[in-house]
Order: structure tokens, then sequence, then C-alpha cells
């Protein structure tokens, strides 16, 4: 079973409000946004459990996720061992990150980011990714687990 850190790219359509959980009411701007998370357990079945349509709202991610204007676009992640997942997020927090989106559980600011189009989101990740001297995985990776 691999552990590790995953960046969700998630295509936001059109510019909308969801309510997410407790915190409230949150503006998502049309554009792209980077997700960060961990699984400790299986890598696997996170990533899967977040690219599925069935599955019970839990985390504010799955909030985002479950609106009909979004879509992951690209799954990147490592399986590295390290725990990465604040410090991938934040390397990539910018003036868009939603504040107190998917960091209930640490100090960080945000574990959601903006950015205008995929290929500033995917080289954000990459970059911070390769300055923390992570081996840089893809979803294409994981399809014999899918």
């Amino acid at each position: 079973m691999m552990r590790g850190t995953y960046c969700l790219i998630i295509r936001v359509g059109e510019t909308s409000y969801l309510n997410v959980g407790r915190l409230g009411r949150v503006k998502m701007e049309r554009g792209y946004y980077v997700y960060v998370g961990s699984a400790l357990n299986s890598l696997e079945a996170r990533i899967r459990r977040h690219l599925s349509d069935d599955k019970k709202i839990r985390w504010h991610i799955d909030y985002l996720l479950a609106h009909e204007n979004t879509i992951i676009e690209d799954v990147i992640f490592t399986a590295d061992k390290r725990r990465l997942e604040c410090l991938i997020s934040n390397g990539l927090e910018n003036h868009g990150s939603i504040e107190g989106f998917g960091c209930s559980d640490c100090r960080c600011r945000s574990h959601l980011h903006y950015y205008e189009s995929f290929e500033v989101a995917m080289n954000a990740i990459l970059n911070v990714m390769k300055e923390l001297g992570a081996e840089v995985m893809f979803l294409k990776d994981l399809k014999p687990f899918f």
C-alpha cells in the first residue's frame, strides 16, 4: 500500500458560491485550484475516492468536488514517506488561497490555492515538489491500481 501526498488540480468552470461545512459560504473564482492532501494509509484509495462521484460529503474538498461546475483535471502525487502535505501547501500559498480550507488539523492558512491556468498550477506543484526533493508521479502512474 502506497502512502504519500497528493495535489488535485481542479477546474472551476464558472465563478460560484459554495457552502463548505463550518467554513460557510465560499466564493470560488472561475479557474484552477490546487488542493493538497495526504494519505498515510492508502494513497490509491484516497485518490480513487476523490475521483468518485459516489461518496458521502465528509471533508471540505468533498463540497467543492460535488459541485456541478468542478472537475478534477489531474492528480500529481509523491509516495515520499515524509509528511510533505503542509510543506507543499505552504509552497503553493498565494493571494488566491482560500483561508481555512482543508487545514482544520494543522496550522496552515489553507490547503486550497487558486491559479488562473492549468499550466501555472501544474508548474507551481512541480517546482515545489522538486525543491523538496520529492519524486513526482501522475495519475497515469496509478492506472494499474484502478
